[in-house]
């Protein structure tokens, strides 16, 4: 719906003020991109965890013995649980360093998709923000080109007054209210997409998952769940101890150890 209204109302309007034509055609070649990733995302394995792949998976990550406990079992999968593994309920699996399940990709982010994913609201984002860019740069050149931000207009009190910010935008309202429109939807997105996508990078550079992140105030509590401690014994603080720096971080996350599941088969 939005590349519709960006192609019907947009589009003809820049290419009549000689807009650059590889400027208008970049937001197609940003969906295209994009939905090369949204379908890696929706189709590869995110890192399920079988009877065949348990003991491999158990050797990959460290237990840390309170967020991810040794020796447990899940009960529905019936397997050990490695470290940063979750069971998904909606996809009915165990999931390899699970991040969460998506309901836009229909799909668990696990070790081996969450790099595709990451591209995927990248391209999400950027494309987001060029629509945006091109349609605040066609309303930029009708206000320049009509040199109406240097006209006047009598006030309801007869007073001349100077073009104001608010002025102009009703002006530009009545000449061209879908892009208005347009335009204030894809800012809204843009700034919602990359909110989540810095929050996802950030996951991604210190080396934790959405899981991981959302479970690390709770991590004393479900320690006390699964062994008692004394009552003189200071309560252990939940820290992460995958994180091996920036590039390292980031190198795990865009390049994933598929041979674990390779060496099995």
């Amino acid at each position: 719906m939005v590349y519709t209204e960006y192609t019907w109302e947009v589009l003809g309007y820049c290419q009549e003020l000689e807009f650059s034509l590889y400027y208008l055609l970049l937001p197609y070649l940003l969906l295209f991109v994009n939905l090369f990733f949204f379908t890696l995302s929706c189709v590869t394995n995110p890192g399920t965890i079988t009877k065949a792949n348990e003991l491999l998976f158990l050797q990959v990550y460290e237990f840390d013995d309170l967020m991810f406990p040794k020796n447990v079992r899940c009960p529905t999968c019936d397997l050990r649980k490695p470290a940063r593994s979750k069971h998904c309920r909606v996809c009915n699996r165990c999931v390899h360093r699970f991040d969460h399940h998506c309901i836009w990709v229909n799909n668990c982010i696990g070790a081996w998709n969450t790099r595709y994913f990451l591209i995927y609201l990248l391209t999400l984002t950027a494309s987001a923000t060029t629509l945006a860019s091109v349609s605040a740069a066609f309303l930029a050149q009708v206000v320049f080109f009509s040199d109406f931000y240097l006209k006047t207009y009598i006030d309801n009190h007869g007073h001349s007054q100077v073009v104001d910010t608010v002025f102009l935008v009703q002006y530009l309202f009545l000449l061209f209210p879908r892009i208005i429109f347009f335009l204030g939807f894809v800012l809204v997105l843009s700034f919602l997409l990359g909110g989540y996508l810095c929050f996802a990078l950030y996951l991604a550079a210190t080396n934790q998952t959405t899981n991981e992140w959302y479970r690390a105030g709770q991590a004393p509590r479900q320690h006390c769940r699964h062994e008692a401690q004394p009552l003189s014994a200071e309560p252990q603080v939940f820290q992460n101890i995958h994180s091996h720096g920036v590039w390292s971080n980031l190198r795990e996350v865009f390049l994933p150890a598929t041979r674990y599941e390779k060496k099995k088969k």
